[in-house]
């Protein structure tokens, strides 16, 4: 192998955290896997459930639905994103995310550049519907702490 590495992080292994709505898991960050470009997490929204608004100041989100149909609101706006489509929110727009279907919804999520700091990286417009602190980007979570691997 060169001088690069692989980090590997399984996402059943990632605590998933719920206070902004349904699951999400942050797979590669800062914090899990030394990121510094942006971060990846996996989003998964039950029949019903829904991502509480927010926006990202400095950071623009690439959404990929895999499973499913998301319903997508940006400044307002709405539209359906089906699986195997993508969508980009560019840093600035207020967006939140709503499964109205009856089956589950899986969607990647690429955010970048990253925030100076991850403090200001997410912003809240709404209440958001869980407990506790929102996802973490530069701490491991740790359940993930013993699941990185170098390939």
């Amino acid at each position: 192998m060169t001088a690069l590495e692989a980090v590997k992080v399984r996402a059943r292994e990632v605590e998933p955290n719920h206070r902004l709505g349904g699951s999400i898991r942050m797979l590669l960050s800062p914090g899990t896997a030394r990121t510094t470009a942006g971060l990846m997490a996996l989003l998964e929204l039950q029949p019903g459930e829904c991502v509480s608004e927010h926006y990202h100041p400095y950071t623009d989100e690439h959404v990929y639905v895999s499973d499913g149909c998301l319903v997508l609101a940006v400044n307002g706006a709405e539209q359906t994103v089906d699986a195997r489509e993508s969508v980009l929110i560019r840093r600035g727009a207020r967006h939140r995310y709503e499964n109205r279907s009856d089956r589950p919804v899986t969607a990647v999520l690429f955010l970048g550049p990253l925030a100076p700091s991850p403090d200001m990286g997410h912003v809240e417009t709404a209440e958001p519907p869980g407990d506790g602190p929102p996802p973490s980007v530069d701490v491991p979570p740790s359940a993930a702490a013993g699941t990185r691997e170098r390939a």
